[in-house]
């Protein structure tokens, strides 16, 4: 009854959820037993994978500030870029083998490791067997839960992890007898007292170089404690509620983890003691209003779903019967498109550090990749449903991200290219922002020798002003960062020898991809390479057009625009499709996971806008031939990015088979299930496979989905525009469009028969719908209903 009360004094009792789209819950009945059956919580910090098991109640801990390393050396590698003219003439003679083996020159070290920070124990220490169990997570309540009878008496828990409060709390309901222990992968110790654990450590590697932590769980209890040298024993208790905090000596990418780290020690004991200043259900309250907020502002319901008992069973076994009768829920496919937007709400809150590639979820003491941020494709994937989503304040750490990237990048971009104006930065990065090309001398230069990763990444920083037209945050964050980025990119290109006049890259890669020439060599490094030219286009045009919004010198443009008019132009190849290499060579790979060469049709707009001004769609029926030749079958993440692609080119009955595919039924890393897919798709707790797991397969499906929904551009919204006819019949409410505008709409039979706009400002936007055209005048914060039949 308390709970209730809070909640409806904060105006979100659990009845607000939008009548029109059904319960999103995630439901199973049994615990997990491998971490991709396992529930995320995480207020955007601190984050727990819950198992729930019944004897053992296995919780993984992680702070996303918890990392490996210490700041960079900007001085490392002062003289790399001495071999840069050396790798421009032997590619230039078209020696590409010894291109390839001189790159190793232009390696630094790679980037750090993402730790896990602990892991937590609830071990039931009650006999006789368990029956009835269910465990779930609800993406409305942003909550976890299970329960199960012992011996006919049941046992009750719940999970959430709070932003405005910095805390995990667990509690535990009916006959609790059990012992609570914290352990950790990485080097540590643990104090007991007997109503709190302390646990302090640091990331692997010389303590007196590393983040240390210290975490803290709170016991509050009806029942007795007793504490031994490293857990805690609670019996006859009716109820037990455990409140966790962590904090950890980060204190940004340039500070040193120990002589100049935050005093966490100090911030954990104050983090426990605010845990007495609220009951749990206030707790709660507090939380729930926060994540709300959030969550709310987009719903969906699509054709073919009920929806309205929210019964539809254990969440991994509708997973396996969506797969294997060839995508007939819709339910499933909303579900998981709200699960992405819980996912970033959860992990993408804190300043400076946003989602890597596990998100903010690990139980591996070295995670795969190294749980860093990859910056050719899969940090960009995880923002790509950030604004037309509805999430924007998600994407505040990427912001604060990009900037450190430009102070190490600096550095980067004279020490390994000899370049003193502007910045880059490199494949991956970590917490620490590192900017350097990897390789240490000794990888491949496919996934080593790359430095358009800021130039890519800023145009997230463009994407932010153009959904939201904050001309502030464009003349005091976003301009400087995209400017010197292009800057960079005016100093890195060079005339083509081949082509008097024309602009390329040399040395170039596109990521992780290897062609064959003409003579039969097997390579990486190129010039002129699609990718690299598609991403300083982008880059360009969309400086150029910040640059004139906020008033800029003309003559303060003219670089750019000069540049970009000379830029080598893109091609078909012999198979019809856009040429990713300067020459039309074969790639090794024809279905390779990567089409980096199609970055101008989504997740950039250029290429579309150029061909639809021109009403030339040669380009854009290449680069429907490339994703033909790529076909299907992929990673999870690339399967996501393809669904975008299709979208983009209008195809919804294609994008609609690749979410298909992103919502295969895959069994976890270490089971042996049998008849379940190896390849990308979804595990049974609805993360992304690659495999194994990355987060960003789980954002370019959300993101995607918006995509068949809506696309927005240069003043134009259109409805509908990749729409399947197995979503024949829906709606969805608060999707934001390019312009700065909040849009919902409802359809019928494939057409729009209702639709309601908010602006932010006064404007006039073009809505494209049912193949019609209507100009419409929007006034500030105002919601115009639009008559569309």
């Amino acid at each position: 009854m308390k709970r209730t009360l809070l909640l409806i004094a904060l105006g979100i009792t659990m009845n607000t959820m939008a009548q029109n789209q059904a319960p999103m819950v995630l439901h199973y009945d049994r615990p997990a037993d491998f971490f991709e059956e396992s529930l995320p919580i995480g207020n955007g910090k601190l984050g727990a994978l819950v198992y729930g098991g019944t004897d053992d109640n296995i919780i993984y801990l992680n702070d996303i500030t918890l990392w490996t390393g210490k700041p960079v050396d900007r001085n490392l590698d002062a003289d790399a870029h001495e071999w840069i003219p050396k790798i421009r003439e032997a590619l230039f003679n078209e020696d590409y083998a010894r291109a390839d083996s001189l790159q190793l020159h232009v390696q630094g070290p790679n980037s750090q490791y993402y730790q896990p920070l602990g892991t937590l124990h609830i071990k039931d220490l009650g006999l006789g067997t368990v029956t009835d169990y269910h465990r779930s997570l609800s993406l409305d309540s942003s909550i976890v839960k299970d329960s199960y009878l012992r011996n006919g008496q049941k046992i009750e828990r719940e999970y959430f992890a709070s932003n405005p409060d910095k805390l995990i709390a667990i509690r535990l309901r009916g006959d609790i007898n059990c012992r609570i222990a914290l352990t950790a992968q990485v080097p540590h110790q643990v104090k007991a007292i007997p109503t709190q654990l302390t646990m302090t450590g640091h990331a692997m590697g010389d303590a007196k170089e590393s983040i240390h932590f210290c975490t803290m769980i709170s016991v509050r209890t009806d029942g007795e404690t007793t504490a031994s040298d490293s857990s805690l024993t609670i019996t006859n208790a009716k109820e037990a509620i455990l409140y966790i905090v962590n904090e950890t000596s980060f204190n940004g990418f340039d500070k040193h983890p120990v002589t100049q780290g935050t005093p966490y020690l100090e911030n954990a004991a104050n983090g426990i003691w605010h845990t007495q200043n609220y009951s749990y259900d206030e707790f709660y309250a507090r939380h729930l209003a926060d994540y709300k907020a959030i969550y709310d502002r987009v719903k969906l319901r699509l054709s073919g779903d009920s929806g309205q008992s929210g019964d539809y069973g254990n969440t991994d076994a509708l997973l396996k019967a969506y797969t294997d009768s060839g995508g007939n829920s819709r339910y499933l496919e909303e579900l998981y498109f709200q699960f992405g937007r819980y996912l970033l709400i959860s992990c993408s809150r804190t300043a400076g550090v946003p989602a890597n590639l596990q998100g903010l979820w690990t139980p591996h003491l070295w995670s795969p990749w190294r749980g860093n941020y990859t910056v050719n494709i899969n940090l960009e994937e995880n923002y790509w449903p950030v604004f037309v989503a509805n999430m924007a304040e998600m994407a505040q750490p990427l912001d604060d991200f990009i900037q450190a990237l430009a102070t190490n990048g600096q550095y980067t971009a004279r020490n390994y290219y000899g370049i003193g104006e502007g910045w880059c930065s490199s494949h991956n990065s970590d917490i620490w922002a590192m900017s350097n090309p990897v390789g240490e001398k000794r990888e491949s230069p496919m996934w080593s020798n790359w430095n358009m990763g800021g130039a890519w990444l800023v145009n997230t920083l463009w994407e932010r002003y153009q959904f939201t037209q904050d001309k502030a945050y464009l003349r005091t964050v976003a301009y400087p960062l995209m400017k010197a980025a292009a800057t960079f990119c005016l100093n890195w290109l060079v005339e083509n020898p081949k082509v008097p006049g024309e602009l390329i890259t040399a040395p170039s890669t596109s990521p992780e991809n290897e062609y064959k020439t003409d003579k039969g060599y097997h390579g990486t490094t190129c010039y002129g390479g699609t990718a690299d030219l598609a991403i300083i286009r982008e880059l360009f045009i969309n400086t150029i057009a910040a640059g004139k919004v906020l008033g800029e010198k003309k003559n303060a443009l003219q670089k750019m625009e000069k540049a970009l008019a000379r830029l080598h132009p893109y091609t078909v190849g012999h198979m019809g499709d856009l040429n990713e290499w300067y020459y039309d060579w074969d790639d090794w790979d024809f279905q390779h996971r990567h089409q980096s060469h199609l970055i101008g049709l989504y997740p950039g707009n250029h290429l579309i806008n150029e061909e639809l001004r021109t009403n030339s769609y040669k380009l854009l029926k290449a680069c429907e031939r490339s994703l033909e030749i790529k076909g299907d079958e992929t990673t999870g993440w690339s399967t996501g990015w393809r669904i975008n692609l299709w979208a983009r080119l209008k195809n919804g009955e294609k994008a609609h088979h690749i979410y298909r595919k992103l919502l295969t039924a895959v069994a976890p890393e270490k089971s042996r299930i049998p008849n379940y897919s190896k390849g990308g798709g979804t595990y049974p707790n609805l993360f992304d496979a690659h495999p194994p797991f990355q987060i960003d397969g789980n954002f370019g499906g959300v993101a995607g989905v918006c995509e068949m929904l809506m696309q927005s551009h240069d003043g134009v919204i259109e409805l509908l525009p990749a729409i399947p006819e197995v979503w024949s019949e829906g709606k969805v409410s608060g999707l934001c469009a390019r312009g700065g505008y909040e849009v919902s709409f409802e359809w019928k039979g494939g057409k729009v028969r209702d639709c309601s706009i908010k602006a932010r400002q006064n404007g006039t936007v073009t809505l494209l719908y049912n193949g019609q055209q209507k100009t419409i005048k929007l006034k500030a914060n105002q919601t115009q209903n639009i008559k569309t039949w």
